[in-house]
């Protein structure tokens, strides 16, 4: 069975090598100098060159975001890039292919390049496409030469007549010693390695972040001069290698900045439309308007944002992802309340501490500011002084709450010592009314949402506390070990900022007796 699988594969190679010949003619009776000028004008643009040279792949004009990816590494000799592009938006053929040929045969910075694919049969494959396109490409061969030596794709590593190397792997193997004599690999892609069973289960899902970011990134000659390590997947789960990886490109990105050094980390993040109002293609060349909004007619909901927006769509009973809705905020002056509610637990570190800033608007509540994280009380009240600075909220006449419990003194004094830290003191108050059930709680704010009368901050819709507390919110429901504490967070804010709107907006209006009586027709 596996020998006819492989029949396959090497039929299907040999009909792909035929047509990479076919496709790629030449003009023949071009003078040394005009051939010279030709290759030099399309070196010096990658997109013109791969439309040249790997005209059956382009068969629509390339995307600005293909040339924005490919200038990133070329110019960046050390660099750590994260492809976050949707489904069918060519970014294997860029990153496995056409950016590492570039990378070889015009800047000579590429000496030995390893290819990572989800298993090893489909790793090799991924090579193949090398391997086809240095001994057929004829326009490759008539400009820069032949430059196949020796090797196979099929057994994962073939060389060049001037040694450069390319190896594959399959996913969890182990990349450790890979090397060419002195030589280790100094690009690293890691292509689609995700699969659907692996992201549900997160011991499996943190074993693979920790593969590609300690065994994978450890296969680089440290201090060497030319180290560049993609990762390229369309980002459908929040236990994705490559989602996880963006929560740690980000920390590091704003610490380079923050300490004045050269940023080394990217992100490219490609949806297939703009937005689902005018469904706006971010490649126009290849698909239109109106192909994506007929898409979307015709696609899941749910798959559609996995497989082409990176959103991460959980199922909800009682809240609906589509219920989940973003805004830019109003100046903290422009609300008619505001209020800073929290849930914290009793235990120290085990369960999740909630806070919020929520302020209300008429009828709509805009959440401003979210801490929903597995830490200690002491670091919530740090969470909110800082956040009382940055937002200057002495400004404004406003409450500060947790909900009250047992130890509430307890919970109270953790924000009065770190208020003696900073030499003043926010005064939080103990939310002490009696309530119903956790569960009917939050299931009591289900008609705000069906109203369309909650929003998120559009600023802040990448904050991973945010991403957390939407993901609880949506998997809630009555018996659910989901943590609970950020939507019982919010039902707090609401209730109280309820009450500070009827307070604030609404002024009790007196009438006289007689002017009462008189206005009634039947006095008797």
């Amino acid at each position: 069975m596996v020998d006819k699988k492989w029949e396959k594969y090497l039929k299907d190679y040999e009909l792909h090598c035929r047509r990479i010949e076919k496709a790629t003619t030449i003009k023949l009776g071009e003078s040394p100098k005009d051939k010279n000028a030709r290759i030099k004008k399309l070196e010096s643009d990658y997109v013109d060159w791969f439309e040249n040279y790997m005209n059956m792949y382009a068969k629509s004009k390339c995307a600005p975001f293909h040339k924005r990816l490919a200038n990133i590494l070329i110019k960046n000799p050390t660099a750590s890039v994260l492809a976050e592009i949707y489904r069918s938006g060519a970014k294997s053929v860029h990153i496995n292919l056409g950016i590492p040929l570039y990378l070889y045969l015009v800047k000579r910075e590429l000496f030995f390049m390893l290819l990572v694919g989800q298993t090893d049969t489909k790793a090799k494959r991924l090579l193949s496409d090398i391997q086809a396109q240095l001994q057929y490409n004829q326009r490759l061969i008539s400009d820069y030469g032949n430059r196949f030596k020796r090797g196979n794709w099929a057994d994962g590593d073939f060389s060049t007549i001037d040694g450069v190397k390319f190896t594959s792997l399959g996913f969890g193997m182990s990349p450790r010693g890979i090397r060419e004599l002195s030589e280790r690999p100094d690009y690293v892609v890691v292509d689609d390695i995700d699969t659907k069973q692996r992201v549900k289960n997160d011991l499996l899902s943190r074993e693979a972040v920790e593969w590609v970011w300690e065994d994978l990134q450890g296969t680089f000659d440290e201090g060497s001069k030319f180290r560049r390590f993609v990762v390229a997947n369309n980002n459908f789960h929040k236990n994705t290698v490559i989602n996880k990886l963006k929560t740690e490109f980000k920390k590091i990105i704003k610490e380079d900045k923050a300490l004045g050094e050269k940023v080394e980390h990217f992100i490219v993040t490609i949806t297939a439309v703009k937005d689902l109002v005018t469904f706006e293609p971010t490649w126009r060349a290849k698909t239109s308007a109106a192909y994506w909004k007929k898409k979307y007619r015709k696609t899941p909901y749910r798959s559609f944002m996995r497989e082409y927006m990176h959103t991460h769509i959980v199922d909800g009973t009682l809240f609906k992802h589509e219920q989940i809705r973003y805004t830019k905020a109003l100046k903290l002056s422009q609300y008619d309340a505001l209020v800073v509610y929290g849930d914290l637990s009793y235990k120290d570190a085990g369960d999740y501490k909630a806070m919020m800033l929520v302020g209300k608007t008429k009828r709509d509540y805009h959440i401003l500011a979210v801490h929903n994280r597995q830490t200690s009380r002491s670091n919530v009240a740090i969470w909110l002084y800082n956040l009382y600075e940055d937002k200057n909220l002495r400004k404004y006449n406003m409450r500060f709450w947790i909900e009250g419990l047992f130890a509430q003194d307890e919970f109270v004094n953790d924000f009065d010592t770190e208020g003696d830290t900073r030499g003043y003191h926010i005064p939080v108050t103990a939310d002490k009314r009696p309530k119903t059930d956790k569960h009917d709680r939050v299931e009591s704010m289900t008609g705000y949402y069906e109203r369309n009368n909650i929003f998120i901050d559009e600023k802040i819709k990448d904050d991973p506390d945010v991403v957390e507390y939407v993901e609880h919110l949506l998997a809630f429901e009555k018996g659910s070990k989901v943590p609970d504490d950020a939507p019982d967070c919010q039902h707090g804010a609401i209730s109280k900022l309820n009450a500070a709107y009827h307070v604030n907006r609404f002024e009790t209006r007196l009438k006289p007796r007689k002017e009462v009586i008189a206005n009634k027709k039947n006095r008797y």
